[in-house]
């Protein structure tokens, strides 16, 4: 089955490929119009996204809104996260601003989570939607040379998201949770 993935984010398509090929899913890309994220939630967010690459393409559309929330700081930078210090920030800068309004908060209150929300838009207007969370903390540096964005900050366990493998990653990720349960949820669609 063929699914265009409604991003322009190339480590987040490279991510869905990763775990949507096992599936079954053919993840291609195609020259979507960027579309204004004007949504308050994640899925919100996703949904606008997928349904604006279905009408585009006439395929079905997958795409993901992701993003971090530190307690700390009431749940920022959340559906800001990738504009979280402007909109041509570097992944740089976003970490280091979250780390300076962190600097003066202690390990014990730096607990934190990535959210997924997958949307799933078909050409006949059917929509399938699944989450995924990962619970973690804000390291106080940044650590490990994979991943992207918030990776070399987000600790989950031991080790930062940039300092797994994409294995290590896929396990335990809020998009690789959300995935699952996407799986589930488009098996018991397709069976219909």
């Amino acid at each position: 089955m063929k699914f265009v993935i409604a991003t322009h984010n190339k480590h987040k398509l490279q991510e869905l490929q990763r775990i949507l090929t096992p599936l079954g899913i053919e993840a291609i890309t195609a020259d979507l119009s960027e579309v204004e994220e004007t949504g308050t939630t994640f899925a919100e967010n996703a949904c606008l996204k997928a349904k604006a690459a279905c009408e585009e393409t006439g395929l079905p559309a997958v795409a993901d809104d992701s993003g971090l929330e530190v307690d700390a700081l009431d749940g920022r930078p959340g559906v800001y996260s990738a504009r979280y210090a402007g909109e041509d920030a570097t992944d740089t800068q976003r970490i280091e601003k979250l780390l300076g309004e962190l600097a003066e908060v202690p390990a014990e209150k730096r607990t934190a989570r990535f959210v997924s929300s997958i949307c799933c838009v078909f050409p006949n207007g059917d929509i399938l939607r699944a989450e995924g969370e990962c619970p973690g903390s804000i390291a106080f540096a940044p650590a490990g040379e994979d991943g992207f964005g918030y990776d070399p900050v987000f600790l989950c366990g031991e080790k930062t998201f940039a300092q797994m493998t994409a294995a290590e990653k896929d396990a335990v990720s809020h998009r690789g949770k959300a995935l699952e349960k996407f799986n589930l949820v488009l098996k018991d669609y397709l069976k219909k």
